[in-house]
């Protein structure tokens, strides 16, 4: 199973540009997409009915063009939600949740916290209440064993000096604080295993580039996005990529594969595209 994550910093931008070859090329099973800005009730067709694919948005509600997350998928999930339980997060629709037979994927947006940091403390507060979230998660298998999970988007935060070119520099900015950078150690902690890091333990590679100087021609860059898997799934992982060389957006893809398969159940839950009302 190909999985693909991209914040794409507006969906009708990417979709004039390179999205449709790219998603053609790349034969994902599940995309999931940070930083659609668009309302989805205002998308024609061509974003929300591509053939071999279901399609699940979470718009902001709060600022129209602001934040905004979708998933394509090529397997019916049996349940979609988007609320994680703290009203901004949830009004800027940062968040989807797919429940599969057994596994299930979370798509986010985590917020970034300003330059200046004002926002960092709702930042963090998204992180507490994730993290309470997944260390009580009493999703089962039909066999009654607990259900794995994937982490899937753009989490703001590097988490050590490999993942950000000029890590020196940088200590103590936003991304890149001590008390970040633990909180994203803790949900490690919590027994998800971070998929790129997994295959490849030294490597520097990137995810985020700001447009200015040539960063991303140079690859200077941060890793700021990630696949998390749960412990149990670690040894699944087949590979783990980036794509800097896919424009369109000042992030690139990133993905991974897994030796996994969607199990399929008698009598899937009925979803329904954005919103999805059930809290986690």
């Amino acid at each position: 199973m190909k999985l693909v994550s991209w914040n794409v910093n507006g969906i009708r931008s990417v979709f004039r540009t390179t999205f449709k070859e790219w998603m053609k090329q790349s034969d994902a099973d599940i995309i999931c997409l940070q930083e659609v800005k668009a309302d989805s009730a205002e998308l024609s067709d061509e974003y929300t009915k591509i053939d071999g694919y279901y399609a699940y948005f979470n718009s902001s509600s709060l600022k129209k063009g602001h934040s905004g997350t979708a998933v394509y998928t090529k397997m019916k999930p049996l349940k979609v939600e988007t609320k994680l339980g703290i009203c901004r997060f949830d009004d800027e629709g940062r968040c989807i949740k797919l429940t599969f037979a057994n596994f299930i994927l979370y798509n986010f947006y985590i917020p970034h916290g300003d330059r200046d940091k004002h926002d960092v403390p709702y930042k963090l507060g998204v992180y507490e209440q994730l993290l309470k979230i997944l260390q009580s998660n009493a999703d089962v298998c039909a066999d009654g064993s607990r259900k794995p999970v994937i982490l899937a988007g753009d989490f703001n935060i590097a988490h050590t000096d490999l993942d950000v070119y000029y890590a020196k520099q940088n200590e103590g900015n936003t991304m890149f604080t001590p008390e970040e950078r633990s909180t994203l150690g803790r949900l490690i902690d919590l027994g998800h295993v971070d998929a790129f890091r997994y295959k490849y333990p030294e490597k520097k590679a990137y995810t985020w580039w700001p447009y200015t100087y040539g960063l991303r021609e140079r690859d200077i860059g941060w890793r700021i996005d990630y696949f998390f898997v749960s412990t149990m799934l670690a040894p699944l992982i087949q590979d783990a990529f980036m794509q800097r060389e896919v424009l369109g957006s000042d992030h690139g893809p990133h993905g991974i594969v897994l030796d996994l398969k969607v199990e399929a159940e008698e009598k899937p839950v009925h979803v329904r595209i954005d919103p999805a009302p059930t809290l986690f």
